[in-house]
């Protein structure tokens, strides 16, 4: 696990970098796959998402990289990328919480479920930053590790895009 805490430059410059590869993908999509995409878009944050943002950490203690990227980004929607990617936004995040509350991780503690995949699987983070993916597609299947950090796991879904070109 990386001891650095996620930097909003960074996710800045990933944003960038993805985005610039995300259209490059989504414009020969058609031509590829024969038909048109969904909308794969990542949405920069915004005053209202700010907002849920800083709702958010009022209502669980959520882990502060996952805070960082939520200056950033809002929320990311990739239904063409393999199965799906799906970051959810602050807003969602707080609604599910509400309703369904944390996951327990054994041997981590609690862990906050922000996206999911296209197959339904779920992936939450622990205050130790580490990301966990549902064994399953529900909030009380096992759940296994799927990246050190938040870094790790943004590294993991740009580095997707480009591979399916």
């Amino acid at each position: 696990m990386s001891s650095e805490r996620l930097d909003a430059e960074w996710v800045r410059t990933w944003y960038e970098q993805t985005g610039a590869a995300l259209g490059e993908w989504v414009r020969a999509f058609e031509a590829t796959h024969g038909f048109s995409p969904g909308q794969n878009v990542i949405r920069l944050a915004t005053d209202e998402s700010s907002k849920a943002t800083d709702g958010l950490v009022d209502l669980t203690p959520i882990p502060s990289d996952l805070t960082t990227l939520y200056w950033v980004i809002r929320e990311l929607s990739l239904p063409d990328v393999d199965s799906g990617y799906f970051i959810h936004s602050p807003a969602t995040v707080a609604e599910h919480f509400r309703e369904y509350g944390s996951i327990g991780i054994a041997g981590e503690g609690l862990a906050l479920v922000f996206a999911s995949d296209g197959g339904g699987h779920l992936f939450a983070v622990t205050a130790t930053g580490r990301i966990w993916r549902s064994t399953s597609a529900s909030w009380s299947a096992d759940f296994e590790v799927a990246a050190a950090d938040l870094k790790e796991f943004l590294e993991q879904l740009g580095r997707r895009i480009p591979d399916r070109l």
